[in-house]
């Protein structure tokens, strides 16, 4: 019997009903997020809706030509003072609308000239730093010259002095041979 149930149900060509979810009803707000992410999950290939932004509220533009221009000045009908008051109301808005916004505009334009100041003082202690090591590297290659010079100079002067040169290795011997004298035995191993 159940199987001629199923049968009339496919009949028209409609798939079978989906059986019902329990009623679940969140308590806390932690519990809602976690039937969210259940009901989510339980089919991963749909997309997930992602809500977009709101829209900033801007005011309504008003209006280029006012037909029917009125006060709330005596003469006027009782029902005229409401429409009055909802465009005085609606004129206050913008007016307010525009003021924050220029107070926001104001904002952002000192923040960009403060950004602008600090990355000019940083850019310029960058170039005073610069400027000083760049002195202190040629400071050092100067001396690494004239080092280089001077001790070129001293073998050039010893290139010119190589009989002076064979004179001052036996000054050497001589220095050496004196040494060795002053050691005591016990030392250099001679009893």
């Amino acid at each position: 019997m159940a199987a001629d149930a199923q049968k009339n149900n496919n009949k028209a060509g409609k798939p079978a009903k989906k059986e019902p979810q329990p009623l679940i009803i969140a308590k806390t707000p932690a519990e809602e997020q976690r039937l969210k992410l259940e009901k989510l999950m339980r089919n991963p290939d749909k997309p997930a809706p992602i809500p977009d932004r709101p829209k900033e509220w801007n005011p309504r533009a008003p209006p280029e030509f006012v037909r029917d221009v009125m006060g709330s000045s005596a003469g006027a009908g009782s029902g005229e003072f409401h429409v009055y008051r909802h465009l005085r109301r609606r004129e206050y808005q913008r007016q307010d609308f525009l003021d924050k916004m220029s107070l926001v505009q104001n904002k952002n334009e000192a923040y960009q000239e403060k950004l602008e100041k600090n990355k000019q003082a940083a850019e310029e202690r960058t170039a005073k730093r610069r400027k000083k090591r760049e002195k202190l590297k040629q400071k050092k290659l100067a001396a690494k010259k004239a080092k280089q010079e001077a001790k070129n100079k001293t073998e050039e002067g010893s290139n010119d002095e190589k009989s002076s040169d064979s004179s001052e290795e036996e000054d050497e011997e001589e220095r050496e041979a004196e040494d060795d004298a002053e050691v005591p035995s016990f030392i250099m191993g001679k009893k």
